[in-house]
This record gives C-alpha cells, sequence and structure tokens, in this order.
C-alpha cells in the first residue's frame, strides 16, 4: 500500500491521468488538423522523436496515475520508465525552445497549442511531478543504461533511413548541412551527454533522503 492520504494520491493520479489525456489529445489535434489540410504524412511525423516519446508518455503517465490512484507501490521497473520518459520530455523541450522555436515551418502551419503543450507544459509537468511525488522508487546508478536504449535506437534508425532516403526530421541530423557529419556528430554527443547528465540527476534525485520521506514507496535494490 503506498502512502500519503487518499485525497492526495488520487490527485497527483489525476493529474497525470489528464495530462496524458491532453498530450495524446495535441497529437490526435495535429494528425486530424494536417490531414485536413493535405499536410499529413504519417511515415514523416511518426519518425519525429517528439511524437515517438509523446506517445510513451501517454502510456507511462496513465500506468503511473493509476498505480498512484489505487495507492499501490511503485515499482522499481516502472520508475526507471518514469525518469526516462523525463529525461527525454526535458531534451525535448530544451531542444525545441533553443535550436527548433521560430525557424520557418515548411508547408501548413497548423494549429498551435498542440505544439505548446507537448513542448512546454507537459515536459514541465513530468518533470515537477519526478521532483515533488513521492512515489519515485530508489533508482540505482547504473539504471541510467535503461533511459539510453531508446534514444540510441531512435538515433540509429533515423540516420540510416536519412542516408537512404534524404529525409531527416531535425536540421541538426542534416549532414549536407553546413556543418557536415561533424556538426551531426557534435549535436549527437551534446543532447546524448544532456540526457545522461538529467537521467542521472533524477535517479540522484530517487536516492536522496531529503528526497524520500517515505521509504513504503520505495522499492530500493542492492
Amino acid at each position: 500500500m503506498a502512502s500519503g492520504t487518499p485525497a492526495a494520491s488520487r490527485i497527483v493520479g489525476l493529474l497525470r491521468l489528464v495530462v496524458a489525456a491532453l498530450v495524446l489529445a495535441s497529437i490526435t489535434t495535429q494528425v486530424v488538423d494536417e490531414s485536413i489540410h493535405n499536410d499529413f504524412v504519417a511515415k514523416e511525423y511518426f519518425s519525429y522523436f517528439t511524437i515517438q516519446s509523446s506517445l510513451i508518455n501517454v502510456v507511462i503517465l496513465a500506468l503511473s496515475g493509476l498505480v498512484v490512484w489505487r495507492r499501490e507501490r511503485e515499482s522499481t521497473l516502472l520508475g526507471v520508465f518514469r525518469a526516462s520518459v523525463v529525461s527525454y520530455a526535458v531534451v525535448t523541450a530544451v531542444v525545441y525552445n533553443v535550436l527548433l522555436r521560430g525557424l520557418p515551418d515548411e508547408g501548413y502551419i497548423g494549429i498551435q497549442w498542440p505544439n505548446e503543450i507537448i513542448h512546454v507544459w507537459a515536459p514541465l509537468f513530468l518533470f515537477v511531478d519526478w521532483m515533488l511525488s513521492p512515489s519515485r522508487p530508489v533508482l540505482r546508478l547504473r539504471d541510467v543504461r535503461i533511459v539510453i536504449i531508446y534514444p540510441v535506437a531512435w538515433l540509429a534508425f533515423t540516420l540510416v533511413r536519412g542516408t537512404i532516403d534524404g529525409w531527416f526530421p531535425y536540421p541538426f541530423l542534416q549532414p549536407n548541412g553546413p556543418d557536415g557529419w561533424g556538426g551531426v556528430i557534435v549535436y549527437v554527443l551534446g543532447i546524448a551527454a544532456f540526457i545522461i547528465a538529467i537521467a542521472l540527476g533524477l535517479i540522484a534525485v530517487s536516492r536522496a533522503r531529503w528526497a524520500n520521506t517515505d521509504r513504503l514507496w520505495a522499492s530500493r535494490r542492492n
């Protein structure tokens, strides 16, 4: 049984479910809007890291929301998955707002509120939820290996596909840009280091005594 008052657990669980629904609604809105205006290309849209990781967010938010709602203990595996999606979300927010926001759009410029949900508000919620929620299990530093599996797989697929058909989802991954492959490697290494640093920070929070007021929530592994 999870700790905390039933009301507090229900509120946290409900917030996670609401954000999961909001992210899913954002993606659905974009798909419908672009389809109506003949600008939707499924194989490209669903190749973006932001979209794929947002769909993962929906699953993990919904699952963890139900766990908290039922006041059950959060498993270590679920904790690792939560740390993973928080890492991806923070990177998504930073990369979008630092590197991509304001760049001219090609083709149809659709409804904008889904972009803000996916790139700003959902990442912010995930980060705050991790920092404040007492349901975090205590993770191990080597759990960071699980966090990086998806980004590495996505990057490998994206670069191979782009080399074959010439389409890359983000400008900084285009080897035919002004900086060539050297620029791509720098960006990739920088973002990879950023993901690992965030994940290690989240794991450190899970292990800190001040962040674990109730050890009944934790599923520590020695």
